[in-house]
């Protein structure tokens, strides 16, 4: 029961004592993670970029700067009551300032027109998603043809919590997820060993395919 309960907060913290302990953990444990998807996705001043799954908001608080144009925008969605409430007090300024808007939303059901964002990043969610192609198809969706989706994970992590059943079933698995993204639309999709801080982790690499 314990471990089942950690596993539901881990993929959507509540308003509670063991959200607020999760929400200790993600910032502690997501932060190279964050700034590594951001950083990888080569954002440029005028894109449109959105991350799926912002937790704390520790993405949105290192990719907000390097949208420095006029059309530069950051769009957040995450399912998490919890967690919209924590980024949106983490990042008000930049809501304010009309560069940031979080969604308290799914990533099956998002609120973006058609080709409308150039990145997308995320990290540690694709996991606790229900269905991984649902989650694939809306964020190909909202993609321009030819953007660039980077998702960062640290898969012996993700080994050891799926050992102890706090992840259930077999979605943690990078491949799941790229068998996915590959059935969905998207091509050169690719996962890279990546090392920073003496940190190493993984990084998959998807571009969205689209018709002329």
């Amino acid at each position: 029961m314990l471990v089942k309960r950690i596993g539901q907060q881990l993929g959507r913290p509540t308003q509670s004592l063991a959200g607020w302990v999760i929400n200790k953990f993600l910032t502690w444990n997501n932060r190279i993670l964050e700034e590594n998807a951001v950083r990888l996705c080569r954002i440029q001043p005028n894109d449109r970029v959105l991350e799926v799954g912002y937790g704390p908001g520790l993405g949105i608080e290192a990719a907000a700067p390097l949208l420095s144009g006029p059309g530069g925008k950051l769009i957040g969605v995450d399912y998490s009551e919890f967690m919209h409430k924590v980024a949106s007090e983490r990042v008000k300024d930049l809501i304010a300032s009309g560069r940031v808007t979080l969604y308290h939303d799914s990533v099956v059901a998002m609120p973006l027109p058609d080709d409308s964002v150039d990145k997308v990043f995320h990290c540690n969610c694709y996991y606790f998603w229900p269905d991984l192609r649902a989650g694939t198809t809306e964020i190909h969706r909202v993609m321009k043809p030819g953007g660039l989706m980077v998702t960062t994970l640290k898969l012996n992590v993700l080994a050891y919590l799926a050992s102890k059943r706090v992840i259930p079933g077999q979605n943690w698995r990078p491949e799941a997820y790229i068998e996915a993204l590959r059935a969905t639309g998207f091509t050169d999709v690719r996962m890279e060993d990546r090392k920073d801080k003496d940190v190493t982790f993984q990084a998959i690499f998807a571009t969205a395919a689209k018709p002329a």
